[in-house]
């Protein structure tokens, strides 16, 4: 276990004010409670915010909407001059904000470098997004007529992020609903308010976005969160998070007396093939570094490690080894991979994940002293597709290994989930994985490739439980725009009477 002081930046929390953000304004939350955001780690206090109430929220829908029309009805390059100025403000910010990053959620430095790296790069794709949005002119059967379809904004949106990656998984949504022409309402996670929203509002209000047009809203889910979702302005709630509370989110946006559309990326359970004839020691490191990246806490962390029979103790061996090799403690230390967990209510869930696998009968290859919060990688064998370990989503360092009899079987239990979000397999025959890959019931599959993967210009998203809509380039556009037909008779149309 490693150990180092975890330092924060205060030069630039000092720059971040910790309030609501409305309509353009900092300004004091009206619950009566208050929010503390600490660092998982060593529970240091980073800020404490006073919470946003109902009427909070019901200042940023009509904030929010007031500032719509204006907004959209800039010019393409003003809109992406904004966007890529926000883009500047974190780069400009960039040593600081991995900092804030590795001391709010536990990150550690190389999670925190991707996550980054990530958002500033979702941003700068978003930019170039108010040029490329394009509609159609279709024909038409009736003699005279014209058929436009316009693509336009949606309006207000909603934006739910979660704690994992709170900075990107904010932009990812913020930002392509903006530089398209829509108005924003942002909650961030109760446990990452400051990375999760309010370094994006800084970002955007040092950038010159108009007043009204980004709003972040810091409450509890249950103070303020139906609510959120319920309201009559947001014309779009796009949600990311745990599968159950996702589900919810889509129940109330469309039974609701207002319905609106939804955009859920939800849980995981993402399987990771091994294949016979695969590099073994290629898919050792990959998979290490799939399972371990920020403690096992991604949608698209390895869940399931399924390896073929002739290959199955060679892997296992060398797969302990490698975990055991890492390093694990405060996320400050640039050595560090696994960091902690980031609150006592998950460490519960994944100690009694621990817990459960052992009275089931798997065999524990590799475990340690939990300290704090801090959970060493638990490795366990012989998992099969009964044990809980092998049907839940984890969202922590331990991982279990299933033997498959063959290439057929490991299909079968690739697919034996109700999720379906991430994957990878590794073979030396490309088209044999192409193949396997292209089986698996999932929105993303990676040949020889970690599970975790994202790229601001490619499709991001998952099938049955976990999840609807795209993120994401061309993807991105679709969802945060809708098509407006507008049909035109330029001449005297005959009628029945």
């Amino acid at each position: 276990m490693t150990e180092q002081k975890t330092m924060t930046s205060p030069a630039f929390l000092e720059q971040l004010p910790a309030r609501q953000f409305i309509a353009g304004q900092w300004r004091e939350g009206r619950s009566s409670s208050k929010l503390a955001t600490r660092n998982p780690f060593n529970d240091e206090l980073l800020a404490e915010i006073r919470q946003a109430s109902t009427d909070d929220v019901d200042a940023a829908y009509q904030s929010a909407a007031e500032a719509q029309s204006g907004w959209a009805a800039l010019a393409p390059a003003a809109r992406s001059k904004v966007l890529s100025r926000a883009a500047d403000y974190l780069q400009a910010n960039y040593d600081a904000l991995i900092s804030l990053l590795v001391a709010e959620s536990g990150s550690s430095h190389l999670k925190s470098t991707i996550e980054l790296s990530g958002t500033i790069a979702a941003i700068r794709e978003a930019s170039t997004f108010p040029t490329r949005v394009h509609g159609q002119i279709l024909p038409s059967n009736f003699p005279g007529k014209e058929n436009r379809v316009y693509r336009e904004p949606i309006g207000v949106v909603s934006v739910i992020s979660p704690w994992n990656f709170p900075l990107l998984l904010s932009a990812r949504s913020v930002a392509p609903a903006l530089a398209l022409g829509n108005t924003v309402v942002l909650k961030p996670a109760s446990d990452t308010p400051l990375t999760g929203a309010l370094v994006l509002a800084k970002a955007f209000e040092t950038a010159g976005l108009p007043a009204g047009a980004l709003n972040a809203v810091i409450g509890s889910g249950s103070e303020i969160g139906d609510h959120l979702i319920a309201h009559r302005t947001p014309s779009l709630v796009s949600f990311t998070g745990s599968t159950p509370v996702g589900q919810n989110v889509g129940r109330i946006a469309v039974s609701g007396r207002h319905m609106k559309r939804v955009s859920l990326e939800l849980g995981g359970n993402a399987p990771f093939v091994v294949l016979a004839d695969a590099d073994i020691d290629e898919a050792v490191k990959a998979a290490a570094l799939g399972k371990f990246l920020h403690q096992g806490q991604i949608c698209m962390a390895i869940n399931r490690i399924i390896v073929e029979a002739p290959v199955y103790d060679e892997f296992v061996d060398k797969f302990a080894a490698q975990a055991k090799a890492l390093a694990y403690g405060d996320a400050a230390n640039p050595k560090t991979l696994v960091g902690p967990i980031i609150n006592d209510a998950q460490l519960a869930s994944v100690t009694a994940k621990i817990e459960r696998a052992r009275a089931e009968g798997a065999r524990e290859v590799l475990s340690g002293q939990i300290v704090g919060r801090v959970v060493p990688p638990h490795v366990f064998a012989e998992v099969t597709d009964r044990m809980e370990l092998f049907r839940e989503e984890i969202f922590g360092p331990v991982v279990g290994i299933s033997r498959a009899a063959d290439e057929e079987h490991a299909l079968a239990l690739a697919n034996d989930t109700e999720f379906g979000l991430s994957s990878a397999v590794f073979t030396s025959d490309l088209d044999k994985g192409v193949r396997f890959a292209r089986g698996i019931k999932a929105g993303m599959t990676h040949v020889n490739d970690i599970t975790v993967n994202d790229e601001p210009h490619v499709m991001f998203g998952g099938e049955k439980n976990s999840g609807l809509g795209r993120f994401n380039g061309e993807w991105a556009i679709e969802e945060f725009t809708t098509d407006h037909w507008v049909g035109i008779q330029t001449t005297r149309k005959q009628y029945p009477f």
